[in-house]
């Protein structure tokens, strides 16, 4: 008869996984670098020899700065539902979601809450008053099941409270997303207030592994691909547009700025082309300012864009009287 085959133990699992998780950002730099080099194998060569790793380490945690404290949330409330929920409290230990949530100290929480507040758009911050109320429920559940006060106060009064309280704020983007007819933001904006109110004590044991597990894999499947892309469009090279003297007089080149020697000037265009540029051609040089998107949604709260963040509110910004013309392709002087 065949003997089963052991489960590996889950600290030998949780090191395996901790020794993958350096590999996910430096696939994402090499990734980066694939893509601004066109899919060109020499050009993304040229760029792994003179981009800065800094400079992209840099790009990486301002633009995936909003992905950490999402990790962490989900990961406490999901984890924290399984507890509660589960009639057996040693099986529920056995899942790496409920362990992690369990061992996650509160400090932690109260830090991912206050990063994504400054870093999270507005549409998203009543999922962001959700999450807390739920993990602090599901807290109270935890560490207070007897008290019958402390559960009626952590786990009905307060979500039921800041669900009214974000609801009243949050109407009339509601009101003009519905209006413009984005029934997506509507939803950002109304959902996660009413779901908070629910998910801040246990679910039925039966619905306890469908309501944790599978969101858990689902968001597990989906992350990479939405971190990937993200920074797939974050700069890492700064845009630069020069004046280049040729024999029919002076043309501008947009492009980025790869490396700049005693020789010559290397500027990766838009096309993703590499201009080797004699210093002695160069007339002038400029920096120029990334190209801001179009926002998505026209909708706001009380004066604020849903799709700002409180952060780009409270930083101060470089504001422009007006565009460079060599940003625009066009010499300073046409003549």
């Amino acid at each position: 008869m065949t003997e089963p085959v052991p489960t590996p133990p889950r600290r030998s699992q949780q090191n395996w996984l901790l020794a993958a998780l350096p590999a996910f950002p430096l696939l994402l730099l090499v990734l980066r670098l694939w893509y601004l080099s066109r899919q060109d194998l020499p050009t993304m060569l040229l760029l792994v020899q003179y981009v800065n790793p800094l400079g992209m380490i840099s790009a990486l945690f301002i633009t995936l700065l909003w992905a950490v404290p999402a990790v962490v949330l989900v990961l406490r409330a999901l984890g924290g539902l399984l507890l509660v929920s589960a009639r057996d409290q040693t099986g529920a230990t056995r899942s790496l979601l409920a362990v992690t949530a369990q061992r996650m100290p509160d400090w932690v929480v109260v830090i991912a809450g206050l990063l994504a507040a400054f870093t999270w758009q507005l549409r998203f911050l009543p999922a962001l008053v959700m999450l807390l109320v739920v993990i602090m429920g599901l807290t109270a559940w935890q560490r207070h099941p007897d008290d019958r006060l402390v559960l009626r106060v952590v786990s009905i009064g307060v979500p039921v409270a800041a669900a009214a309280v974000v609801l009243v704020w949050v109407l009339p983007g509601i009101v003009d997303a519905v209006r413009r007819g984005e029934v997506a933001t509507a939803v950002l904006l109304l959902a996660p207030p009413l779901l908070g109110t629910m998910l801040a004590g246990p679910v039925p044991v039966r619905f306890a592994r469908l309501a944790t597990h599978w969101p858990a894999v689902l968001a597990a499947l989906i992350a990479p691909f939405v971190v990937g892309v993200v920074f797939l469009r974050a700069p890492i090279l700064p845009t630069s547009a020069v004046e280049v003297a040729t024999g029919d007089g002076v043309e501008v080149l947009r492009g980025q700025v790869i490396t700049v020697d005693d020789v010559a000037t290397t500027i990766l265009d838009r096309d993703g082309l590499v201009h080797f540029v004699r210093n002695e051609d160069l007339r002038t040089r400029t920096i120029c300012p990334e190209t801001a998107e179009v926002p998505a949604s026209a909708v706001e709260v009380r004066g604020w864009p849903v799709e700002a963040s409180a952060l780009e509110w409270v930083a101060p910004a470089r504001r422009l009287a007006s565009l460079d013309p060599r940003c625009l392709g066009r010499p300073l002087d046409p003549a």
